[in-house]
């Protein structure tokens, strides 16, 4: 098992295989032309392949100055517990970390939040300020 890290956007195809495989899709419901577009629009990404097999996948919104949001941190499953995910996740701090942007936030899926601790991200506090629409 080779893994190569590019910062590219993934094939349409393959990307939207990975984010169905992984039932990234079940809730949102994207076809291949949004997933894509919205890919494409991310201020930074990073693809995880396995010889030329996309496995993983990252990505940062952010308006590169003061914030960024990262988004979309996937591994196929049977890539799991190898390293991909934490080497994908460093690899976006580190990118914001090279332009110097100190708030640096996630979306965590449920059940994970023992892993981006692991990396020293920390659950904010009840009393902070911040506010979610929920979904229709």
């Amino acid at each position: 098992m080779e893994i190569t890290y590019k910062e590219t956007l993934p094939d349409k195809n393959e990307y939207f295989s990975l984010f169905e495989t992984t039932g990234w899709n079940k809730e949102y419901q994207f076809n291949k032309e949004q997933l894509y577009e919205a890919t494409n629009r991310s201020w930074y990404l990073i693809s995880a392949y396995d010889n030329d097999r996309l496995i993983g996948f990252g990505r940062i919104i952010s308006d590169g100055i003061f914030h960024a949001l990262i988004i979309d941190l996937i591994v196929l499953p049977n890539y799991q517990s190898k390293g991909i995910g934490s080497n994908i996740l460093k690899k976006l701090v580190e990118r914001c970390k090279t332009n110097k942007i100190r708030d640096i936030q996630l979306f965590c899926a449920k059940g994970q939040t023992g892993f981006y601790e692991k990396h020293g991200f920390v659950k904010r506090p009840d009393n902070a300020p911040g506010m979610q629409m929920p979904g229709e």
